[in-house]
């Protein structure tokens, strides 16, 4: 019987290696930009088409390559990063497996130029999916230039399972964006289709971090600074009243290279435990450890690390965090001196002079005018003034009461405070009014709401249901094109970090057809001449675009078409929030639009907008 198993021709093995290696064009751009940073290079550009699927360029002026070395780059294992096994627990670079070219060249068409300084002539080489067309020498500047076209041309069932160009590009930019603000000290530019998207003199990190997310960034951050004997902190975290319902802002870079890591990632949500809730603080956090202690050849993309001792990092980082958010005074504090505090709030008795009821307020901080509001959300300062009404009324009739009167009697004998229900006879329900129904919905703890039905009760996500409610709204805008727009009497300018301004660029027509009236400014600033006719005046407009836009890129990697998204979108950025407070007759018009939709039990996130509890299934559960 002839033997059956051989050694696969080296085209093959190398489009296997691709799929682990090169799953997208953003996986190119990071193994390109990575190998220019091994070299050396102080200058790195980076040039885009058509989101990565007709040509990816890195351009930099690092060492450059001899001829053998250009042509040697593209054998599978071929890497001048280590010689032995021992090389794997002390690596520094970026780059050591020695399968990035060859992968990338197995599954495009790729020309590179390089020349090492000292030469005068440098080497072109062009391959094809693994075959090599051409090796010549050229004229070229001194560093390598790598052009990489029609990625996956070879295999175009890896073409089509390719998302949208806004998802790839979307990708790109977080692989660019993390290599940046891993090595301030390097000139960085990228253009898409001619455009220049980033431009990133060299720096400090904090410089850094500005120009990638923008100058707003600058007063949002708070240093982070600490070294022990395993390890080195530092970077920067953002500060609690900066921080987003969503994720994507967080950056962990071990030894400069950029990981992902839940473990590392709560360390940081317990040290914001008692400052935050329901969001994500941004943060850029360095750690620098002796390479033996740990391993990264864990995954082909180099993005999961392990600790010798991941508990011991774990606390280091927790206790760094949180003695740098105490040390900028970020941390809570318990200051008895300020307004709001137990010694302003102390009950007053009436004065001789008659002071009303709403003064007695007004000098405990609970004034519905209260600076102390100013800058809080809406439902926040609704909730205060709620607050004040009730007290309020806890002083009923007390101004009543003779000036001349001691302080234990009035002309009538002693005060007696009795409730509402103090003339009624204890449990006396002869007038039937216990066993009457209540009709009028009401919440519970502000984020649900109770509706009782003649079966039971409904108990209602209010968040979940008006998303639903919005975004069926928002998605019916988009396909009539029938919206109202309020247009502002001083309108509002907005500055976006490069992508979020690449982004909005792109969305900037659908975002319109929902009643925004926003124009580009330039220099990636944008003017808002209106908002929806429902959102006038109940929020920030700047922050609402910023909440928008969190969402819409919070999305790109689900299955969704452009106008789904942004319908998605803008239901969670602009829909109720959980703790809001609402009245009777909204949370009544929130019920009926909710059985209004046409699919009124899910939000379009998936959570359930509402659930029913039946008597029977009550009196089962008091019975068992």
């Amino acid at each position: 019987m002839a033997d059956i198993i051989q050694l696969l021709p080296d085209a093959i093995a190398n489009q296997i290696a691709a799929g682990e290696v090169i799953q997208r064009p953003a996986s190119v751009v990071k193994e390109l930009m990575e190998n220019a940073i091994d070299a050396g290079a102080s200058t790195i550009k980076l040039v885009i088409k058509d989101s990565g699927s007709a040509l990816i360029q890195v351009i930099d002026n690092g060492c450059g390559m001899s001829e053998t070395d250009a042509r040697m780059s593209f054998e599978r294992h071929a890497t001048s990063k280590i010689r032995y096994a021992e090389d794997l627990f002390a690596i520094r670079t970026m780059g050591f497996r020695g399968e990035a070219l060859a992968s990338v060249a197995a599954v495009a068409q790729v020309e590179m130029r390089t020349r090492r300084h000292a030469d005068e002539l440098g080497t072109r080489i062009q391959i094809d999916g693994s075959e090599i067309k051409a090796q010549e020498s050229c004229q070229c500047s001194a560093g390598t230039t790598i052009s990489i076209k029609n990625l996956f041309f070879n295999l175009p069932a890896r073409r089509n399972f390719l998302k949208s160009p806004t998802v790839e590009m979307k990708h790109i930019l977080d692989e660019f964006q993390r290599i940046a603000l891993a090595n301030p000290d390097i000139f960085f530019s990228l253009h898409h289709n001619s455009t220049e998207v980033f431009h990133l003199p060299p720096g400090n990190l904090r410089q850094r971090i500005v120009g990638v997310f923008g100058t707003t960034y600058n007063k949002k951050l708070v240093p982070v600074q600490e070294t022990t004997d395993l390890l080195k902190v530092y970077g920067f975290v953002g500060k609690p009243e900066f921080a987003k319902k969503a994720r994507g802002e967080q950056f962990f870079f071990v030894n400069q290279r950029f990981i992902r890591s839940n473990y590392l990632h709560h360390a940081v949500m317990t040290a914001f435990e008692d400052i935050l809730k329901d969001a994500y603080p941004f943060y850029v956090i360095f750690l620098d450890i002796d390479p033996s202690q740990i391993d990264i050849n864990v995954h082909p993309t180099k993005q999961e690390i392990k600790f010798d001792d991941e508990k011991l990092v774990y606390n280091y980082l927790k206790v760094a965090i949180r003695h740098s958010l105490g040390q900028f005074s970020v941390m809570p504090t318990l200051d008895f001196d300020q307004e709001g505090s137990f010694s302003a709030a102390r009950i007053a008795p009436p004065s001789p002079a008659g002071r009303t009821i709403e003064s007695y307020t007004r000098s405990s901080g609970m004034d519905s005018a209260n600076p102390a509001s100013a800058g809080k959300p809406p439902h926040f300062q609704r909730q205060e003034r709620h607050d004040a009404d009730h007290w309020q009324s806890l002083y009923e009739g007390l101004d009543e009461a003779d000036p001349g009167a001691g302080p234990d009697e009035s002309p009538e004998g002693p005060i007696t405070i009795k409730s509402k229900w103090a003339d009624e006879s204890a449990l006396d329900d002869a007038s039937g009014s216990f066993s009457q129904p209540q009709k009028a919905p009401y919440q519970i703890h502000a984020t649900y709401i109770v509706s009782p039905i003649k079966s039971g009760f409904l108990l209602i996500d209010q968040q979940a249901a008006h998303e639903r409610i919005l975004f069926e709204k928002y998605l019916d805008a988009l396909e009539k094109q029938e919206t109202y727009s309020q247009r502002q009497l001083f309108p509002r300018t907005i500055s976006l970090p490069p992508a979020d301004a690449a982004v909005l660029k792109e969305i900037s027509r659908q975002i319109n057809q929902l009643g925004f009236d926003v124009q580009e400014f330039g220099a990636n600033t944008f003017v808002i001449n209106g908002v929806p006719a429902d959102m006038a005046g109940r929020e920030n407009e700047a922050q609402a675009i910023e909440d928008l836009l969190a969402q819409y890129k919070a999305n790109l990697d689900m299955k969704l078409d452009l106008r789904e998204n942004i319908a998605r979108a803008m239901a969670r950025s602009t829909g109720i929030k959980r703790g809001q407070i609402l009245t009777v007759a909204e949370m009544q018009g929130l019920i009926d639009k909710l059985f209004a939709c046409s699919v009124p039990f899910k939000s379009p996130y998936g959570r359930h907008c509402f659930l029913t509890f039946e008597l029977d299934e009550l009196a089962r559960r008091f019975e068992s």
